[in-house]
Formats: structure tokens, sequence, C-alpha cells
């Protein structure tokens, strides 16, 4: 009997990791059984393996840029450091030029494959602003792909067209938007969002739109923020949501767990959460998403931007296959001051081949760029 064998029969959730391992992805009531154990390790030898399975020894990451178009917001979430009231002295809401510039800046130093396009719900401006951003980019830098614009996001411009999410989403394709981000959906259960977020979309907006989207053959990524008021049958609530939504529309082409930073928030001053998870949370989380999203949604990133690059090599072998992407310029996570948010695709590549791992560049819809 080997020692990984002997370990299953010893351990409290060895037989959800046994199924795991013949291919049987767990019922929610084995995620909460796996959010509730202590074995860590050995959650992350399963997925581990399941991953090495898929992929090999080998993590992808996207050379890109976050594009924070604007810090204006009406949507005041009690988790963010980074929005600030229409009229606010540090408000700023970036031109077209500005705009073109900063990629044009990132796409002769660097190269880069993506333009991460997030920020404020700013109630002044209107779709055809993203629509001449979106527009420009394909047409001046056809290599770079327009990932964009949270649910959240599209929700506010439809408000302000006084449209449909549909048709908003309709023509930001046709403008030139290729893949949209998963913010927006924290936990996918609104007596959480009523605490952290309760002026931002519902759960079931998020899904719908997300569907809406998936429809219009725009693809996606899914995130989960924990670590503040949730508890874990909100988890597994969200891991099922997005699973039902997946099995319906496999719209989905990665999965993105990340830790909750509450410095500088509101949440912290309030007392609602002092501090964040930690590394040990995180490997769970990563775990967990490998178990159940395998042969369902492919890709789970490793989240380094909110626990770093150690943290994130460690993920890689606890079930993650895709690093993120490189990081200039970003401006959401810094106004918490966690830690420097600048990472150059050398930084990646050195820290995956530190672990023994091949690099595969990648572009926005995880197709590959090159073998590094």
């Amino acid at each position: 009997m080997s020692q990984t064998t002997e370990q299953l029969y010893k351990s409290d959730i060895g037989d959800i990791l046994e199924n795991s391992l013949n291919g049987q992805r767990p019922e929610p009531e084995d995620c909460l059984r796996l959010l509730e154990s202590d074995d860590v390790h050995l959650m992350g030898l399963a997925s581990g393996h399941l991953t090495r399975k898929h992929f090999g020894k080998k993590a992808s990451f996207v050379n890109n840029i976050i594009l924070n178009y604007t810090n204006v917001c009406i949507t005041d979430c009690k988790f963010c450091a980074f929005y600030r009231s229409p009229g606010a002295e540090d408000s700023y809401t970036l031109a077209l030029e500005q705009i073109e510039s900063r990629v044009k800046t990132a796409w002769e130093m660097f190269k880069i494959r993506q333009v991460l396009i997030q920020g404020g719900h700013n109630p002044s401006l209107k779709i055809e602003y993203y629509e001449d951003a979106f527009k420009m980019i394909r047409e001046k830098f056809p290599e770079v792909g327009v990932h964009g614009l949270s649910t959240s996001e599209i929700h506010m411009i439809a408000k302000v067209e006084k449209s449909s999410t549909n048709e908003i989403l309709s023509r930001l394709k046709e403008a030139g938007l290729q893949s949209i981000p998963g913010a927006g959906a924290e936990i996918l259960v609104d007596s959480v969002k009523d605490i952290i977020s309760p002026k931002k979309i519902s759960s079931a907006d998020w899904l719908r739109i997300m569907e809406e989207a998936h429809n219009l053959g725009l693809p996606a990524s899914a995130t989960m923020m924990y670590g503040h008021v949730e508890n874990n049958n909100d988890i597994v609530d969200h891991f099922f949501k997005i699973v039902k939504l997946q099995e319906k529309t496999n719209g989905f082409m990665a999965f993105i767990p990340w830790n909750f930073e509450p410095n500088n928030t509101l949440m912290q001053k309030e007392s609602l959460v002092q501090y964040g998870t930690g590394g040990i949370q995180l490997l769970k989380m990563i775990a967990i998403s490998r178990l159940v999203f395998d042969g369902l949604i492919p890709h789970i990133q490793s989240s380094w931007l909110t626990n770093g690059v150690g943290m994130a090599q460690l993920a890689l072998q606890y079930g993650a296959d895709d690093f993120g992407g490189t990081l200039i310029g970003e401006e959401v996570v810094s106004c918490t001051g966690s830690r420097s948010t600048e990472l150059t695709d050398k930084m990646i590549i050195d820290a995956i081949h530190q672990i023994g791992y091949h690099v595969e560049e990648r572009d926005n819809f995880y197709n590959p760029v090159k073998l590094l």
C-alpha cells in the first residue's frame, strides 16, 4: 500500500478524495466536509494529481495590464479601498487618449496579450465611452485581447442607457469586447452581499448576466472573494451556483478564488474583518476549487495578487494551473497597501521555473502563445 493510499484510508475526507481521483466530483455535502477538514495537505495531493493529469508540470500566464479606467463609483462597497464618490478631489476618469497611451506603452514595452478593463460604477459614462475604447484597442493593437467589465459594471451601463444588459453586452461585443472577468461575484449569497455590498447587483443578476454573455459567445472567468462575513455553507452555495451555470452554458474558462484584504476598507473600520485569512486557507480553497470543477471548468488561477508569489508557487502544486497575469499599473488592490502589485513576465517565468515547471504564455482565451 502506498503512503498516499494509506493516508486516504486514515483521513476523514479520504472517501471524497478517492472518488475525485476516480472521476467523481464532490457533491455539496462533500464540499462542506472538505471546507471543515484540516487535512489540507492531502487535499493538495489529490488536486495536484488531477491538475498534472490534465496539464503535466506546466503552468500558464498572460502578459497583461489592468486598466482601471475610473475610480468614480456610487456603489460604496465596504470591501473596497479604491472607489471615490462623484466629485471627490482625487476622483478620475481616463480619456480615450490616455487609454490609448497606456495600452501603446504596455504593448511596446511588454508585448502584452490582454488588457483587463475594470473601474467603478460611474453614472456619467455612457456606452459610447466603452465602445470607443474597445474599438480603438482592437483596431490599433490587434494582438491585444479585450477582457473587461464586471457584470455589475455592465448592469450600471444598462441603467444609464435605460437598456437591457443583453443589449449592452451585444453592443460591447460588436465594439471589441472578447471576454469577461468574474468580478462582482464576491459570494453569490444575498445575505452576504447585503452586508458587504448592499448597493451592488444580486447573486441572481450576476448569474443572469453571465449566462447572457455566454449565450452571446463571450466566455468568462468566475471568481470568489472569501474570508470576510461568509460561512462555509455560503461558500458551498457559491461553488454549486457556478457548477449549475457551467453545466448549462460551458462559458467559464477559469475559476479564481481570492481572499479578501481588509486594509483601508470600511469592513476593517467597522470591525467586521480585522485581517486576511492567510496562506493555508488559500491552498485549501485552490484544492477544493480543482476538486469541485475538475472536468467542468478547465483552469484554476493561483491568486498571487492578494497572497504573493511564494504562495502562488504552492498553489500551482495544490490544484492551480494558471499563474494569472502580469501586473503593471493596477490600482484597486494596491489601495489596500497589502503588498507591491507590480509583477513582470520575467518574475512570473522565474517563479514557475523555480518549482520545476514549464511555462506557457497564453492569450485571454487560454490559447498558448509560446512555451518559455
